[in-house]
């Protein structure tokens, strides 16, 4: 898979809005980001924050494609993805699962203004 292939499964999820957090794009719902991409890293890398459950299943799985980001936040499901090394069910099912459990955690406060929109343009703000 390539960084396109994983911006067009994480754009086809409902609710999805796209921006930036630390140099990386960022995918979000309810403004809560449940996947960024880094396509700075060779073929690109992705992570998705998953339950940490989850993330352990798929690591011991597939561990080729899935590590725990290092430090706090893997600690916490945040779970690198290696793009060249995931095919298009595995990456759709991460994102998936990414996607709900930031939906089953609730929105968090607004965004600040300029952030950029799905779409490339930056977003208004009330």
């Amino acid at each position: 898979m390539m960084p396109d292939d994983f911006r067009r499964i994480a754009c086809s999820l409902a609710g999805m809005e796209e921006g930036a957090h630390m140099g990386h794009a960022d995918f979000r719902v309810g403004n809560r980001i449940f996947a960024t991409l880094d396509q700075n890293e060779g073929d690109g890398r992705g992570m998705v924050k998953l339950a940490v459950e989850e993330q352990e299943m798929r690591v011991a799985a597939a561990p080729a494609v899935f590590q725990p980001v290092p430090g706090g936040w893997g600690r916490g499901g945040a779970t690198h993805v290696a793009l060249a090394a995931a095919d298009e069910a595995t990456l759709t099912g991460a994102l998936t699962s990414a996607w709900r459990l930031a939906m089953a955690l609730g929105p968090t406060r607004p965004r600040k203004k300029g952030i950029i929109g799905r779409r490339g343009r930056a977003k208004k703000t009330a």
